[in-house]
C-alpha cells in the first residue's frame, strides 16, 4: 500500500509543515502522517505571527525557502513593526492572521509541492533496525518504511488538558492524545519530561464594549514577512485590535477558584513557560502589580471570535468567565470556549545533534514542542532544520547548521543541544549576542545565499537578492560622493536643533548624526532624491543602517571573528572526557553526556567554566 519513503515527517503542525516542505522541495520522496487533516497548520493559541526576536525568525525562514512567511502574508489581518522607537537590531514584525485562512493557505501550498505525499493516522511507534530508524507503525496497524523520521509531536504525547477540576485526554481540545511514541522512545534509552503550556478563552466579539478599550492600530505601512512579492492587503484594509486591563475586583474573583486550579492543587506535573504565564500565575508572582494588560485579538476576516490575549487560564469556567464579565468592555462577555491548560511528554533536546537528529537513533529526529520549545516561530525554524538535515543525511550529503553569528535559528538550536530547557523555551533578542549581525532586515542577504546551495531557494530569489545589494552599495556610494553646502543644508538642520555646518559636508557624515532620518534628508536636498529615485524604500532603509550602525557591526564582526577559531576546533565524539583528572566532576558528566562536536559548543554548556575550557585547550595541543 505504501512505497518506502526517503523521509516521514510526524505531525502537521507549524515545524511537521515546514520539514515536510523542506524535505520535499530538496527532492525526497516524504510522507506527512497527521491525526487529523482538517487541522493542517493550525494556530492552537493565538492567531498571530512573529514579534519580539519571533519576527526575525520567520524571515529567516523565508530566506531559507520556507513557507511561514509567505502564508503569514496571505493570511495577515493586521501588521505592526515592533520597537520602531529602538535600534534596528530590535525591530521585530509581528502579524496578527486570520486563524482560518492560515490554515487553509498552509495546506494549499503543502499540496502544490512535488513529492510530498499525505496520510491521515496516528503513529503510535516507530520501527528501528539496529539503532538506525526504518519507518512508522500507524495506529491502523500500516507500517509504512522510510530512511528517515522527524518528529514534530506538538502536545500530543500523551497530552491531559486540565479546566479546573476537571481533567482528560488530548494534545487539543476536542482532538485525542497520542501515546506509545513516548513509552518506546524511553524504552531505547530516551529521557523524556513534562511541560505545561495553556490557552485564553474564547468570546463572542458581538458582546463586547470597545468603547470602554484603547484601539490599537496596524502600522501605516505593511511590510509583510517574505522577501519575494506576496500580496498583501493595504493599511486601510486592516482590522483593529483593542487593549483592556484587568483590576483587582477580576484578581479578587479569579483567587476564589485558587483551591481548584490544577496548578495549585498539584494535578499539574509539568512546568509553565516562564515568559508567557497564565493570568492566576501572573496574580501570583506580581502580587504587586494592580492590573494586567490584556489584547482582544480577533481571530479573522469572517468570524466574530476574539482570542482574549494575556488571559491564559485553567482555573474552573465558571469562575473564568465571571472573573472577565469584570473586565471593562466585558460586562455583557458570552464565552465560546474556556481557557485550558495541557500537559504533555516532552525530550530534553541534550539528547540532539546540532542538526537536530537524536544521538540514540540514526536518522531520527525531534523538532518543535517534544524539543521543549513554545511558539509557531520556534516549532517552524527547527521543521526547516530537521527537514533539510533528513534530506541531506539520506542522501549521503554533508549535514547542514547555522552558527549562533548566523541566525536567530542558529542560537535556538545552540541553546537547546548545549543547555536544555527546563521550562518551554521561547526565543529573545537579548538571547542573541550578535543581534546588530542578525537583523529581520538582513535575513534574505544572511541566508538566501545558503539557500540556493541547497536547492531550496530558487534563481529568482538569489537574483533578487544580489541586485538588492548592489542597489545598497550604489545608495552608500552616492551618500559618500554628494557633498552638501551649508546653505542647502543648515535650514533642515536648525528643524531638528542640531548644530549648522560651516562648510560643505559628506551627506554620510550628515547622516550620522542621530537626529538625522535618511528619508528626511532626502526630502530637504531636491537634488539626492533625483540621484536615489529609483531605489526602494527597504533599500534605502538598509543602506542608512550599514552607514549609522557601522562600527557596531564591525565590532560585533570582530566578535565573531575571534570566537570562530573555538568554533572550528573540533573534538572527537568518541572523547572521554572522565580520563581527564583536572576537570571537575560536573564537568566531565556535562561534557560526556553532551560530546560537544567543538570547542565553541563546549564553551556555552551550561556549568562549564572558562577553566574547563583552559584544560581542554591544552589537552588538545592549544
Amino acid at each position: 500500500m505504501f512505497p518506502e519513503y526517503d523521509v516521514i515527517v510526524v505531525g502537521a503542525g507549524h515545524a511537521g509543515c515546514e520539514a515536510a516542505a523542506a524535505a520535499a522541495n530538496m527532492g525526497s520522496r516524504t510522507l506527512l502522517v497527521t491525526m487529523n487533516m482538517q487541522t493542517i497548520a493550525q494556530m492552537s493559541c493565538n492567531p498571530a505571527m512573529g514579534g519580539i526576536a519571533k519576527g526575525q525568525i520567520v524571515r529567516e525562514i523565508d530566506a531559507l525557502g520556507g513557507y511561514s512567511g509567505i502564508v503569514t502574508d496571505l493570511s495577515m489581518i493586521q501588521f505592526r513593526m515592533l520597537n520602531r522607537s529602538k535600534g534596528p537590531a530590535m525591530w521585530s514584525p509581528r502579524a496578527q492572521s486570520d486563524r482560518m485562512l492560515f490554515a487553509a493557505k498552509w495546506r494549499e501550498m503543502l499540496e502544490q509541492t512535488p513529492n510530498l505525499d499525505f496520510y491521515q493516522d496516528m503513529v503510535k511507534g516507530l520501527l528501528v533496525k539496529k539503532d538506525r530508524i526504518a519507518g512508522v507503525i500507524t495506529g491502523l496497524g500500516h507500517e509504512i518504511h522510510g530512511k528517515a523520521v522527524v518528529l514534530t509531536n506538538g502536545t500530543f504525547l500523551n497530552g491531559i488538558i486540565h479546566i479546573g477540576e476537571k481533567q482528560f485526554g488530548g494534545g487539543r481540545v476536542a482532538e485525542k492524545a497520542a501515546s506509545g511514541i513516548t513509552e518506546q522512545l524511553v524504552s531505547l534509552g530516551f529521557e523524556s519530561d513534562r511541560l505545561k503550556t495553556g490557552t485564553p478563552p474564547r468570546v463572542d466579539g458581538r458582546s463586547l464594549d470597545y468603547s470602554k478599550m484603547e484601539i490599537q492600530d496596524g502600522d501605516t505601512e505593511i511590510i509583510g514577512f517574505s522577501f519575494i512579492d506576496t500580496p498583501r492587503i493595504k493599511p486601510e484594509q486592516q482590522r483593529c485590535c483593542w487593549i483592556t486591563y484587568t483590576d483587582q475586583k477580576v484578581h479578587d474573583m479569579l483567587k476564589t477558584g485558587f483551591d481548584r486550579s490544577p496548578m495549585y492543587a498539584g494535578r499539574i506535573d509539568g512546568v509553565g513557560p516562564r515568559y508567557c504565564p497564565s493570568i492566576e500565575d501572573k496574580i501570583n508572582r506580581f502580587a504587586d502589580k494592580e492590573r494586567h494588560q490584556l489584547f482582544v485579538e480577533p481571530e479573522g476576516w469572517n468570524t466574530v471570535e476574539i482570542y482574549v490575549n494575556g488571559f491564559s487560564t485553567s482555573l474552573p469556567e465558571e469562575v473564568q468567565f465571571a472573573a472577565l464579565k469584570m473586565v471593562p468592555g466585558f460586562e455583557q462577555v458570552k464565552l465560546f470556549r474556556p481557557g485550558y491548560a495541557i500537559e504533555y511528554d516532552y525530550f530534553p533536546p541534550t539528547q540532539l545533534k546540532n542538526t537536530l537528529e537524536t544521538k540514540i537513533i540514526c536518522n531520527l529526529y525531534f523538532a518543535g514542542q517534544i524539543n521543549g520549545t513554545t511558539g509557531y516561530e520556534e516549532a517552524a525554524c527547527q521543521g526547516i532544520m530537521a527537514g533539510i538535515n533528513a534530506h541531506l543525511k539520506v542522501n549521503e550529503q554533508e549535514p547542514f547548521t547555522l552558527k549562533r553569528s548566523e541566525a536567530y535559528i542558529g542560537v535556538l538550536i545552540d541553546d537547546l543541544i548545549n543547555k536544555g530547557t527546563e521550562e518551554p523555551y521561547r526565543m529573545f533578542t537579548s538571547r542573541a549576542e550578535y543581534r546588530t549581525l542578525l537583523r529581520q532586515d538582513n535575513a534574505d542577504a544572511r541566508l538566501t545565499p545558503i539557500s540556493y546551495k541547497l536547492g531550496l531557494a530558487s534563481q529568482d530569489r538569489m537574483d533578487k537578492v544580489r541586485q538588492k545589494n548592489e542597489n545598497i552599495a550604489g545608495i552608500k556610494s552616492i551618500l559618500k560622493e554628494v557633498a552638501l553646502k551649508p546653505d542647502e543644508i543648515n535650514g533642515f538642520l536648525a528643524d531638528l536643533h542640531s548644530s549648522p555646518i560651516q562648510e560643505k559636508q559628506r551627506a554620510e557624515k550628515i547622516l550620522l548624526r542621530p537626529d538625522v532620518e535618511l528619508e528626511e534628508l532626502i526630502e530637504a536636498v531636491p537634488y539626492l532624491q533625483e540621484k536615489v529615485k529609483n531605489y526602494s524604500r527597504e533599500e534605502l532603509e538598509q543602506a542608512s543602517i550599514h552607514i549609522k550602525y557601522e562600527t557596531y557591526i564591525e565590532k560585533e564582526k570582530e566578535l565573531v571573528n575571534r570566537m570562530s577559531e573555538m568554533e572550528d576546533l573540533a573534538i572527537p565524539q568518541s572523547f572521554d572526557y572522565s580520563k581527564l583528572s583536572s576537570l571537575g566532576n560536573e564537568a566531565k558528566e556535562k561534557l560526556n553526556r553532551i560530546k560537544p562536536q567543538t570547542l565553541g559548543q563546549a564553551s556555552r554548556i551550561s556549568g562549564i567554566k572558562p577553566s574547563d575550557i583552559q584544560i581542554l585547550m591544552v589537552y588538545m595541543g592549544r
